[in-house]
């Protein structure tokens, strides 16, 4: 793990910096208020940045996977932790600072496949399928192939659907999925609505494709969603402010 010189968020492990990295990911914060970045990593893979950490405005974290790593990176907003690293978070929550699991939905996602090897093709996505709470962007840098952007920059919660959105203090802070608003096979894509032939975009996730046409929208949206790229790094941004 490698920490951008503009701040050392996590200064014992500033010192552990691994020689032997398949991808490095840079996330940035564009928002105007502090995030605290969730990460989890699939199939026993390397837990990179201790599961999550406080990320102020204006400032960037550098993370490094090995060969094979997936997993996922999120914004968690309206955080309060202990000293022990204990709390809850407005959107986002996982339980701690150090997430050992993955962000209660609503929540937008960045998620990654790294290939096994340096001529293994990665896959990546920015996902709305759990929901929105922060806008978000993947760019890659380096590598070779399609290597397209994918994100979501659009403010869905200014214009989320009354019947999802999740309000604090009278603003709303995150936009559900149909799914998670209704949980009918229809909008979750389960039991008779399970394959790309029977689950079809609903107005509430072509509202979400609309403002986000390079995030995936409903679980089938892959054509338009899924992209690919070999041997580069990404760079993930909160609250990007052009695409």
């Amino acid at each position: 793990m490698a920490i951008s010189p503009k701040l050392c968020l996590l200064p014992l492990l500033c010192l552990l910096v691994s020689t032997v990295s398949a991808t490095v990911f840079t996330l940035e914060n564009h928002c105007s208020y502090t995030i605290w970045p969730g990460t989890l990593s699939g199939n026993g893979a390397a837990i990179l940045g201790n599961g999550g950490f406080v990320l102020p405005p204006g400032a960037s974290i550098q993370l490094q996977a090995p060969f094979g790593w997936s997993g996922r990176f999120w914004a968690r907003t309206g955080c309060n932790f202990d000293s022990a690293g204990k709390g809850t978070c407005t959107t986002g929550d996982c339980g701690a600072l150090n997430c050992i699991g993955g962000g209660v939905p609503p929540v937008s996602l960045a998620e990654f496949t790294i290939g096994a090897d340096s001529a293994d093709k990665d896959f990546y996505d920015v996902s709305l399928v759990d929901g929105y709470n922060v806008g978000m962007s993947i760019e890659s840098s380096g590598g070779t192939g399609d290597c397209q952007r994918a994100g979501c920059v659009a403010d869905l919660n200014s214009n989320c659907p009354a019947e999802l959105q999740i309000t604090d203090s009278g603003s709303v802070v995150a936009c559900k999925s149909a799914c998670a608003a209704f949980n009918t096979a229809q909008y979750c894509c389960t039991g008779d609505h399970s394959t790309p032939q029977t689950c079809s975009p609903t107005q509430y996730s072509e509202i979400f494709k609309k403002a986000c046409p390079t995030a995936y929208s409903y679980a089938y949206d892959d054509p338009t969603s899924t992209c690919t790229c070999t041997g580069a790094n990404y760079l993930i941004t909160f609250c990007p402010t052009a695409f």
